[in-house]
């Protein structure tokens, strides 16, 4: 994605801040607090860069934000260059006749015009670098030095639901999935259900609805959780079955063979319940050669796993039943899930104009629940419409379509065919959804 290229850009943009003929030439204008402000915050950014750029995917409003970034990263650059480049003009001492430096001063060259213009770009940059740094500390990132100290590398979900949170447009697919599951009782091998649907969708939250659901509990012996992410080692996949069924430490030697029997001594023939949750192996010898086999010989009449992902070519590879997919939510669904997130303050009663470009941005996130939730609770922070109106026009649409997957798709699910594809508009990468009949 563009994005990649923000880091190094901004890194680039805050050495060129330090970079001492700027620093000189900053102090002749007066200007060098407002350059030691740029330098300070573009660092700030760029600490945070790398968790902002993971969190984009599937948060449409940081992908907007890095945009902005880019572009007044950009601006910034050009600002500093003509710092830069004042410097050598005035070590250079370039100037060959007295006409010449005479209309040189009184045009682009004359210090007093200069420190005016250069004074109004650099303080416009920091405006919005400054306003962007604020919204930066909304979003919860972490550092880059913190995010590698952290002990669990890639993503953990856990199958626990948060009573107090209402979901919305989600009891139709819990009933859906939670009938064929039940349906699978005389079936003796082990079934395999896919839950797929783009980042952001609410594919865990419904694995979660069906793995607490009171009939699902009562029908499965055994039920395990385990998040696979992009660390799909079938070792510590196995270890960590066997550790939720026992309720223990696995301390075994990490052979296939051993792990395999200690699998069959644990379950036996009890029916078990696996969600397998956020796969992205398309690696088909991986499921095929290794996992199936010992995932799918253990276990009684009315085993299941399921299988949560953004990647139909996962589901074509794992699946022994028809996929489920999950669709946006609809208006209704979409605009109370935003209007609980973003008006918890009671700001809709007491203005109306808030609710009207409420329903505007609704309609940008396309039925995305974590876009919703995500611009719902960015604006409960905010009471003023005119601040309101400021994110409303973030170009919120084309971020909620950078959601989808990164590889096109046909999805054979539907009455018609569609895929994402690729395209540059106005020199911007975006995705777009096309539909065929």
């Amino acid at each position: 994605m563009a994005e990649s290229l923000l880091l190094p850009l901004v890194r680039g943009v805050a050495g060129k801040a330090a970079d001492a003929l700027v620093e000189t030439v900053t102090r002749m204008c007066g200007l060098d607090d407002d350059r030691q402000t740029l330098e300070r915050r573009l660092l700030a950014v760029e600490s945070k860069l790398a968790n902002a750029e993971e969190m984009s995917e599937t948060n449409p409003y940081v992908k907007s934000w890095m945009k902005e970034l880019k572009s007044v990263a950009y601006q910034a650059d050009d600002v500093l260059d003509d710092f830069q480049y004042e410097a050598l003009r005035r070590q250079s001492k370039i100037g060959k006749s007295t006409t010449r430096k005479v209309l040189s001063y009184i045009m682009r060259h004359s210090p007093l015009l200069f420190r005016f213009e250069m004074s109004r770009k650099l303080k416009n940059v920091l405006k919005t670098i400054n306003k962007l740094v604020k919204e930066m500390n909304m979003f919860g990132l972490e550092s880059s030095v913190r995010r590698e100290e952290r002990q669990h590398p890639w993503r953990q979900t856990h199958s626990k639901l948060d009573e107090t949170t209402q979901i919305f447009g989600r009891d139709d697919d819990k009933e859906v999935v939670v009938k064929l599951l039940l349906d699978q009782q005389d079936q003796r091998r082990v079934q395999v259900l896919p839950i797929i649907g783009m980042g952001g969708l609410g594919k865990t939250t419904l694995a979660k609805m069906v793995y607490n659901d009171q009939e699902v509990q009562q029908h499965f012996e055994l039920k395990m959780w385990h998040c696979v992410s992009d660390n799909f080692d079938f070792i510590a996949l196995l270890k960590s079955i066997i550790e939720l069924v026992v309720s223990g430490r696995c301390d075994m030697p990490d052979m296939i063979e051993l792990l395999q029997k200690k699998l069959e001594q644990v379950i036996g023939q009890k029916r078990f319940m696996l969600v397998l949750d956020d796969v992205w192996n398309e690696d088909e010898r991986k499921w095929e050669d290794v996992l199936k086999p010992l995932l799918c010989s253990v276990g009684g009449p009315g085993s299941v796993i399921i299988v949560t992902t953004r990647s139909l070519k996962v589901a074509s590879i794992m699946q022994t039943l028809r996929p489920h997919k999950l669709a946006c939510l609809s208006e209704q669904d979409s605009w109370e899930l935003f209007a609980q997130k973003a008006y918890s303050n009671g700001a809709e009663q007491e203005q109306a104009e808030l609710v009207s470009i409420g329903r505007r941005i609704v309609n940008k996130c396309k039925g995305v629940p974590l876009a919703l939730k995500t611009m719902g609770g960015l604006l409960s922070s905010y009471q003023q419409v005119q601040e309101w109106k400021a994110i409303e026009e973030n170009d919120i649409g084309d971020s909620v379509r950078g959601l989808c997957d990164e590889q096109g798709y046909v999805d054979p699910t539907m009455d018609g065919k569609w895929f994402y594809s690729r395209e540059e508009t106005n020199g911007i990468d975006i995705k777009r959804r096309i539909h065929f009949r």
